[in-house]
């Protein structure tokens, strides 16, 4: 059936910040559905938090609102734009709750604006765990036992019924947050009661465990006639009891018999049918009992979801954007699939390869945590890798992750398990933890049995014979050499997915000794086709893998080619902002007239999308890798400088005269600390005192001549990993032994001479500022921004709010940063983006880093100003010149207007309670948001709406400051007062607060003193709206440790920093004194000035 004409205009609601549980992957889902409702000619408007998205780029959708994800900003927007519908499938569960809060609140209703793709009744059939149960059992379709609860007396009704174990699930939850096994009563009453508190309706399901049993997943979509098709089957690696995130899966399932598939197919139709999503698509999830066959239904998701990500990359099937299109009326068998344009939709995809996804973890960042995956998802990111066979595609998955692993061991990283005893090491294999894959390998090759392992570990028979096919061609390998080795052997041993690096250290070669004979023997890589329908057809579209096959399947265009390297992996420190940037440059590329090639391994960004770039290689961004594809592709060049810092790596490893832009020599120079000295004394720009190190001894050295406190970091790394400020020599040497030997970061290299720690003075109570910039190589520059932190220095830059335009530096101040950046860009001979770090101190401006490569604050700098940092820097790279760029008219003016936008850190602490909510110099926020309004005060208050922290109009906030902090404070403590808020603190903070002239009605005791209340007691009560607490440098576990995790345990609001204190008291006031408004980017791009703030009779919030 034709398109709806009944509706003109769609609300789409994004997904929000990216989160644990909830990643790029509906950036990429709600930029496909953007895109393609616009084709079809509707008025699309996005509401959606998130700067660092493509989806919140202006020219995707007609209004698009930077607002936060929250009710009554929704409402507002509604009220505006006066949609006709609303599609909430594809923002993931943030989407879907919003969508039923709106229902549940008459606003739908009150502005006729009807939910397409999937109505109020199917979300919540689907979502609300007993209804679905009731619904599964309806149709036939065997449930796990269970029982629901609401309450903690209801939980211990429900145990006796079930009994244990059991696996807790709350309702209408994301990435199985407060998900558990409970094995005992004090575990079970413990999980119950965060469970029903993880739930926004306060709602549990108590389910019998089925840990140990095979876990899949089907992708399913249905039109408004009732076609349905199965996209992918999706199969785990590990076994029920880990969540499905946190799993290795494989595509298409490989361990189900026909019959056993076939039933699973039949269930998810019946599921989706009953459910009631009428069109879309939804992701059915189901567990086997490997002794006995038993098919159960575990859930469904009843809109686009990770796994669509994922089928989706893994297929070549766009499933977001068909979503789009069934939303809108159209039925499957009217809608042509792109790939292979001859067969419709309703045509099921059939795959001839193996998909392996591995999620990346990042517990190195939150020390205290256990490292155990569970039922909670706790990865930040996933790799996905494509091969002919599993152990191709499983190696290929591992190199993939950037950990220092070149496949599933035979490398350097292998060593670790080499002392541990076979009795201990199937304990730790029996126990999902990031390395199991090693773990399983490593007893394989000590001749433990398949069935051993699979008795200890529940890991699939299957799976374990495919991995000791891995071990047996390894150890027919170290009987040969690189001399002795023929070209077939080479080429089985690749065809099973053994890189150059492993094969180099199988055989004591070096890596380059490798690649010399395997191409000299012939062997190289060939390039097949994602084509979705297992060659049947002939493919259209240029999406590829390597294998090593006889024929390659890449068809040569005739304009000139670049290649983009994209970012890979999502993790803390290097996000999707890296993915904006590369996908800005392919547009921007091709709209130029230049062919744009782009290589990634991540299936859940833009940049993987098959339609984002002229061809996809869908690859691990390592030397060995990169380097096949430039062989096949011979480009003009490659872009190494917007992917972060996974491509800069490999800069200095490629041929020098195909890197775009600022040249590896500049990149090197701006990270070579006795380069950069001598540059910066020449400029005779200042910087804080320091030195570089390579062991402790040198290091005491430099910390005798600058002094403490020092901030102690490794060269070359992102995201401030390892990074640490010192304050004694006893801290010193515990921070350089944690560099020198273990943590990750021994994983990703170590120290070397190559690679040493930088000592620095560190300025305490200084401003942190960041500058983006881009120059061309007439040497004609611009600043994109100058940011202020709100923060003081020694909050990583990543995890601190920062604010466009700068609210308390002074006009001579940014002069003198402004001028030092050209400076800097003019030395390191940059083309193209460049990032500098300053600490203002006084009136005095500090040089602390600068990186000429894309940063994180590029997409919101873009979205602030309306100028597009990132395209304009990928034309500067093949040549173009700004004046150029002006008169084109890519390179415009800066937005006239009086808007303040600030971007303020989303941080996943709720994920590891165990870890304490404290910023520091390494970065440890998942995402980011930005509020923008007219005052600093109402962008910071949306900035943490958005954050997920709703600040308190009224009640007793809590203070506890470091000395530091009072200052700052006690201010804050004097406007919340006038605000009408009462004052509790802990006796130091209380005798300054009283000093100002404030009130402070409760002193609270320390904790374990038996007289007087202490602050948890009065978090724990519900008496605390607010808690201010800032860390007094290291130490044992002290009371502010247990105040933090409190108020995490009760969701009281924390801010850790007197700044943010200020910040927000300023902004609470703003938002007392002002009607709420919000506007889209569109209208701020046009200017909008300060007269249109309208004063509140009441409040911002009536």
């Amino acid at each position: 059936m034709p398109k709806r004409t009944d509706i003109e205009s769609i609300l789409i609601i994004g997904s929000g910040p990216i989160v644990i549980g909830q990643a790029c992957e509906f950036d990429y889902s709600g930029t496909q559905a953007c895109r393609v409702l616009k084709e079809e000619g509707y008025r699309v408007i996005l509401a959606n938090s998130n700067p660092a998205t493509i989806m919140t780029d202006p020219s995707f959708a007609d209004a698009t609102y930077v607002e936060p994800l929250d009710l009554q900003i929704l409402e507002k927007i509604i009220e505006n734009e006066r949609p006709d519908a609303v599609l909430p499938t594809l923002g993931g569960q943030t989407g879907l709750n919003l969508a039923m809060e709106l229902q549940q609140a008459g606003v739908l209703e009150r502005f006729g604006c009807e939910l397409i793709g999937a109505d109020a009744e199917a979300i919540e059939t689907a979502e609300d765990r007993e209804k679905f149960k009731v619904a599964m059992t309806e149709i036939g379709l065997e449930s796990a036992r269970s029982a629901i609860a609401h309450t903690m007396n209801e939980a211990q009704v429900a145990i006796e019924e079930v009994g244990l174990p059991v696996i807790i699930r709350p309702a209408y939850i994301l990435g199985g947050r407060g998900t558990g096994i409970a094995e005992t009563m004090e575990e079970y009453e413990r999980m119950a009661a965060y469970g029903l508190d993880a739930s926004p309706i306060s709602e549990i399901l108590i389910e019998e465990s089925i840990k140990g049993w095979k876990e899949y997943e089907l992708e399913v979509m249905r039109d408004c006639a009732d076609n349905c098709v199965i996209i992918c089957s999706i199969e785990n690696l590990d076994p029920m009891g880990v969540h499905t995130g946190d799993s290795i899966t494989v595509a298409p399932a490989q361990t189900l018999t026909d019959v056993e598939y076939q039933k699973m197919r039949d269930g998810s139709f019946a599921c989706i049918r009953r459910v009631g999503v009428e069109t879309g698509g939804s992701n059915v999830q189901w567990a086997v009992d490997p002794r006995t066959g038993r098919q159960i239904v575990i859930e469904m998701n009843p809109r686009v979801s990770r796994s669509s990500a994922l089928a989706s990359k893994a297929t070549g099937f766009p499933i977001a954007k068909i979503a789009a299109k069934l939303a809108i009326g159209y039925t499957l068998d009217e809608i042509p699939n792109d790939i292979t344009e001859k067969t419709p939709a309703s045509f099921e995809p059939s795959i001839d390869y193996v998909v392996t996804k591995i999620p990346r973890w990042a517990f190195e960042k939150f020390p205290g945590t256990s490292g155990v995956l569970g039922t909670s998802m706790q990865s930040v990111g996933e790799v996905m890798a494509i091969g002919r066979t599993f152990p191709e595609s499983m190696q290929k998955a591992l190199r993939s992750l950037e950990q220092g692993r070149h496949g599933l061991n035979a490398d350097p990283g292998e060593a670790v398990l080499d002392d541990i005893v076979t009795e201990e090491l199937m304990k730790m294999a029996a126990i999902g933890t990031p390395d199991r894959p090693f773990q399983l390998e490593a007893l394989l090759r000590r001749g433990v049995s398949v069935d051993e392992i699979f008795a200890a570990t529940a890991v699939d028979p299957w799976f374990l014979d495919q991995m000791s096919i891995i071990t047996e061609e390894r150890a027919h390998l170290e009987t040969l050499s690189l001399d002795s080795i023929t070209p077939r052997g080479f080429k089985r041993a690749k065809q099973l997915g053994f890189s150059d690096p492993q094969l180099a250290y199988l055989w004591n070669a070096t890596e380059a000794e490798v690649r010399a004979a395997r191409l000299a023997a012939g062997v190289r890589t060939t390039f097949k086709t994602v084509d979705t329908c297992a060659a049947e057809f002939e493919a259209t579209t240029p999406y590829h893998y390597s294998t090593y096959e006889d024929t390659d399947e890449v068809r040569d265009g005739d304009r000139k080619k670049v290649i983009i390297l994209g970012s890979g992996p999502n993790r803390i420190g290097q996000g999707i902002e890296f993915d904006y940037c590369c996908v800005h440059a392919s547009f921007s590329l091709r709209d130029a007239g230049y062919e744009t090639i782009m290589v990634n391994c991540n299936p859940e960004t833009v940049s993987t999308d098959y339609d984002t770039s002229d061809r996809l290689y869908f690859e691990p961004l390592t030397y060995e890798d990169v380097m096949d594809i430039i062989e096949r592709e011979q480009p003009e060049g490659v872009i190494v400088s917007l992917g972060g810092q996974t491509p800069l790596k490999l800069a200095d490893r490629l041929p020098e005269a195909l890197v775009l832009g600022t040249s590896p020599a500049s990149i090197d120079l701006a990270e070579d600390r006795e380069q950069w000295n001598a540059m910066c004394a020449r400029l005779e720009i200042p910087q804080p005192a320091g030195g570089t190190a390579v062991d402790i001894d040198q290091a005491l050295k430099i910390t005798a001549k600058i002094g403490y406190p020092a901030l102690v970091r490794p060269s070359y790394v992102l995201g401030g990993r390892a990074m640490e400020i010192v304050y004694d020599d006893d801290h010193l040497r515990r921070a350089m032994a944690e560099l020198a030997g273990f943590g990750s970061l021994g994983k990703e290299g170590g120290l070397s001479v190559e690679r040493p720690v930088l000592v620095d003075r560190f300025l305490e109570d200084a401003t942190e500022v960041d500058v983006d910039a881009l120059r061309d190589h007439t040497g004609d520059s611009v600043i994109g921004a100058v940011m202020e932190h709100v923060e003081e220095a020694g909050v990583h830059s990543g995890d601190s709010a920062c604010s466009i335009p700068p609210t308390s530096l002074s006009a001579e101040t940014i002069a003198v940063i402004e001028d030092y950046t050209f400076k800097i860009a003019e030395a390191l001979d940059v083309k193209g983006l460049v990032n500098v770090q300053y600490a203002v101190k006084g009136n005095q401006v500090f040089l602390i880093e600068a990186n000429p490569r894309a940063s994180r604050t590029v997409p919101f700098v873009a979205k602030t100003t309306g100028v597009p940092l990132a395209k304009v820097a990928s034309r500067i790279m093949v040549g173009a010149t700004l004046d150029g760029l002006r008169a084109e008219g890519l390179m415009c003016e800066r937005v006239d207007g009086d808007h303040v936008a600030i971007k303020e850190a989303v941080l996943p602490f709720n994920r590891f309670p165990e870890a304490d909510a404290v910023l520091g110099p390494e970065m440890r926020s998942t995402g980011e948001v930005m509020g923008i309004d007219l005052t600093p005060g109402l962008a910071f208050v949306k900035s943490q709406l958005a954050a997920g922290t709703r600040l308190p109009e009224d009640g007793m906030v809590f203070l506890s400051l470091a000395d530091r902090d009072k200052a700052s404070g006690v201010e804050a403590a004097r406007l919340l007062a006038e605000m009408g808020f009462t004052i509790c603190a802990t006796s130091g903070t209380a005798a300054s607060v009283r000093e100002a002239g404030v009130e402070v009605v409760v002193e609270v005791a320390k904790l374990g003193d038996v007289d007087g209340v202490n602050a948890v007691d009065l978090i724990n009560a519900g008496e605390v709206k607010l808690v201010v607490n800032s860390p007094r440098g290291r130490g044992p576990r002290a009371d502010g440790d247990h105040i933090r995790s409190a108020a995490g345990r009760a969701s009281v609001p924390l801010l850790t920093t007197g700044a943010a204190a200020l910040a927000a008291a300023k902004g609470m006031q703003d938002w007392k004194a002002h009607k709420l408004a919000v506007r889209s980017l569109q209208e701020y791009h046009q200017g909008v000035s300060l007269s249109a703030l309208e004063p509140s009779d009441g409040g911002a919030s009536d």
